[in-house]
This record gives C-alpha cells, sequence and structure tokens, in this order.
C-alpha cells in the first residue's frame, strides 16, 4: 500500500445527485486532494464516463497536475473502459473506497449550480479540524484575505512591498520552508486526529455475523426534513444473498419480479429480523361490586 503524503498525488472523486434541475444540471462532480482537503467541483447535466473524463483534464490535469492514484467507488460512471483508457495513459492507478454510503439530498432551490462556486470558495478557506488549516493556506501557505480584508488592508500591503530582487528571493525561499513546514505539521495533525476518530468510531460498532438466507431490515438514511416520528426508519424485509468482504452484504427483495434483482449495502445499517409470532403474558382482574 502506497502512503500518499505529497499534495494532489491522490484525489477522491464522486458523484452527488441527482439534484433538482438547475439550468439543465441535475448532478455535482466532486473531487477531494487527500491531503490539503481541496475540492474541485462542477455541475453537469448527466452522470457517465465522458462528463468525468472532461472534469479530470479540464479540473484536475491541467491545474494540478497528473495524480498518482484516484479513488472512486467503481460506479458504471467510473469503472468503464473509456475512462480506464484515459487513466491508463496518464498513468494513474485507479482504487477502490469500499463502502461508501450513498446519501439523497434534499431539493434545494433551482439557481444551486450558479452559486457551486462561492460554496467551494466557502469550503476551501475555512479552518478544517483534521488537518487544523484550511485548503487554502495549506495550498498557498498563506490565509485567503476576504473582501473586507482587501479593501482596508491595500495601503497596508503597498508599505511593506520589497522591490529589492536579492531580498525578494530569500523571502520567497522562507515561504517555502514555511509552507513545507507547514504541510508536515498538517500530514501529523491529521494522522492524530484520525486515530481518535478510529477509537471512538470502533467503540460505537457492534460486531453483527450474517449468513445467506438470513432476513434483515435495512436502515433508511435518506435525509427528509420533515419525517414523521412515530414512521420506523428500518425497511423490510430483505433477504441476504451473500456475505462479501469488508463488512458487505448483498441482498435481495422477495417483492421484486425478478428473484436475481440484488444490491449491496454496508452490514453495519442492517439488523436481524426476528419475525415469527410474539408469545405474550396476560394477566385478568376480576372486579367486585362492594354495593352489590
Amino acid at each position: 500500500m502506497i502512503q500518499e503524503v505529497e499534495v494532489f498525488d491522490c484525489w477522491g472523486i464522486d458523484f452527488v445527485g441527482p439534484l433538482s434541475p438547475s439550468f439543465n444540471n441535475e448532478y455535482i462532480l466532486m473531487a477531494v486532494d487527500y491531503v490539503s482537503k481541496w475540492m474541485e467541483a462542477a455541475a453537469c447535466p448527466k452522470n457517465d464516463a465522458s462528463t468525468v473524463i472532461k472534469f479530470l483534464k479540464k479540473q484536475i490535469f491541467t491545474r494540478f497536475g497528473v495524480p498518482r492514484v484516484l479513488i472512486s467507488d467503481r460506479g458504471s460512471h467510473f469503472c468503464n473502459d473509456q475512462l480506464a483508457k484515459v487513466l491508463k495513459h496518464y498513468e494513474v492507478k485507479d482504487k477502490v473506497a469500499s463502502l461508501i454510503t450513498h446519501k439523497q439530498m434534499a431539493k434545494r432551490k433551482k439557481d444551486w449550480s450558479q452559486k457551486l462556486d462561492d460554496a467551494l470558495w466557502a469550503y476551501r478557506t475555512a479552518m478544517k479540524t483534521l488537518v487544523g488549516l484550511s485548503p487554502f493556506q495549506l495550498v498557498y501557505g498563506k490565509a485567503s484575505h476576504l473582501l473586507m480584508e482587501l479593501e482596508h488592508r491595500a495601503y497596508w500591503a503597498l508599505k511593506f512591498l520589497n522591490f529589492d530582487p536579492s531580498m525578494s528571493a530569500e523571502k520567497r525561499k522562507r515561504q517555502l520552508l514555511k509552507l513545507e513546514e507547514m504541510r508536515h505539521h498538517a500530514y501529523d495533525y491529521s494522522k492524530s486526529y484520525k486515530e481518535k476518530v478510529k477509537f471512538y468510531h470502533d467503540k460505537k460498532l457492534v460486531k453483527k455475523v450474517f449468513h445467506p438466507g438470513q432476513q434483515v431490515l435495512l436502515f433508511n438514511s435518506r435525509f427528509k426534513l420533515f419525517a414523521g416520528k412515530l414512521k420506523s426508519k428500518w425497511s423490510g424485509t430483505f433477504t441476504i444473498k451473500d456475505v462479501k468482504q469488508h463488512g458487505a452484504v448483498e441482498l435481495i427483495d422477495p417483492s421484486f419480479d425478478d428473484p436475481q434483482r440484488s444490491w449491496v449495502v454496508n452490514g453495519q445499517r442492517l439488523k436481524h429480523y426476528l419475525g415469527g409470532e410474539v408469545e405474550r403474558l396476560s394477566t385478568s382482574v376480576e372486579l367486585v361490586d362492594p354495593w352489590a
């Protein structure tokens, strides 16, 4: 396994959607650098291989260089001959992120595609707990100046301009050394943070053992703004077709017309279905009228 520590060496990519149509766009294609957490995103009308290839060439390869690893969930838009040829040509390794949980987003306003750039700017300039810095700081080595800061600091910045080439070169070297130090600090901070998250996450996990043929209930993780308070969040029952590696479980729905139709889910979203009649104890009390 390759330990990725360089900025822009390893990207994770995935689609979000379908969303409510916005200027003929129904999906958001997102890519996140695993080290700096820098995000690129684009609104697109469909989620196919040609859209992914165009996004990679325009948003990633020509701006940040060719990455060493591209991580996806290996959906049909990422697992195809067309994209495989492009990745092979650029010598990019394709890896699988196991057990990605897809969530449906609630419907938003129809102008979401026009506000995507503003959302990206806010994300890039916000401090991330995982690394202790903002993605902008990790990439450029300085904090981003917001609009209000630019207005009040323009004269302040002019007073500190240095037009001496030798001094400017020396200052630039110090900035690059500081940037490298910041990235190493962010990597160590991120590693420590992930270990803490994993520790508390594993404490809450309950080991579940499933076997083919068992009946189970599936937790419905779709976000609903006004879900009924008394409505059960467990769907089913479903039958286990196969138990795969890393906790993935393949399910089939007995109510489907096609008995071979199946899908794979995270085993942590399942619980055993205890069917059958439940024996209940009852007690009868005879009341006597004292005035009779």
